[in-house]
């Protein structure tokens, strides 16, 4: 059965939880990967995930993602508990995500990419930004292309368009499933200050249309500027949680990024 979850944050506020994982742990022989992890996503909301190389992110986005199954722990989505379920079970549920590395159909057109991100869905699930992918899968298609600045390029080759624009057709894949959350494992990998300017435009774009998203990104002006909350990894652990502002002058964090001697 599913429970709608909710917790308390600033003043009092409530808002509703979309994913909980609580102490969620990795290891590799003896290397502690990810270790006693926990934390949060509520609905509408853009939460980073952040941290130095090496510091768990991407075994903590494998863990998510259902690629890499938990040493321990929980995961909750929408109430349920899916820590035991596998990807395709999870992106039906309304997970989706991206990779760091471009990961497309190389050989189809940009909307050939999105009808097939469409594909997963069994049920009628539909958006009101995107329509639903089940009544007019084509239509639904284009309507994420133009969502994520691609209209232009529908009926282009994956492969001709340029790296940025490979990077907005993941984002534009994992959409088309009509996802309650998207995991965007560092989407601003190669682009320039102005593509990067475009994909903070784009976040704020997917949270209006009702989606929280987890990103993971190195570039660390995009995730202050786009980010309702961030969470820092550290050799496996959290180290830190909160607001932009409150990140950005934790002495911890700033000793993880420069060292004691900053």
């Amino acid at each position: 059965m599913s429970v709608e979850e909710s917790s308390v944050v600033g003043d009092g506020e409530q808002r509703s939880v979309l994913m909980r994982i609580e102490r969620l742990s990795r290891h590799f022989g003896g290397v502690r990967a990810v270790s006693d992890l926990s934390f949060d996503i509520s609905r509408n909301e853009i939460v980073g995930l952040i941290g130095p190389n090496g510091s768990g992110k991407s075994t903590s986005v494998g863990l998510i993602a259902g690629q890499i199954a938990p040493l321990s722990g929980r995961i909750f989505f929408n109430g349920e508990d899916i820590t035991t379920s596998g990807q395709d079970t999870r992106v039906r549920a309304g997970l989706a995500r991206t990779f760091q590395t471009t990961s497309i159909f190389r050989e189809f057109t940009a909307l050939e990419n999105v009808m097939v991100g469409a594909h997963v869905r069994q049920r009628s699930l539909g958006n009101p930004v995107f329509g639903d992918p089940l009544t007019d899968e084509k239509s639904h298609a284009r309507r994420v292309l133009d969502f994520v600045g691609l209209t232009s390029v529908a009926n282009d080759i994956a492969t001709s368009l340029s790296s940025s624009q490979q990077r907005l057709l993941m984002i534009a894949v994992a959409l088309a499933s009509v996802p309650a959350l998207v995991l965007l494992d560092e989407p601003a990998a190669g682009m320039v200050a102005k593509e990067r300017r475009d994909l903070a435009a784009l976040l704020a774009r997917i949270r209006a249309a009702g989606i929280a998203v987890l990103v993971i990104e190195h570039h660390m002006g995009l995730i202050m500027e786009v980010c309702d909350r961030i969470v820092v990894l550290n050799f496996g652990e959290m180290i830190a949680q909160g607001s932009p502002s409150e990140i950005a002058k934790d002495p911890v964090v700033i000793e993880a990024y420069l060292g004691k001697a900053h």
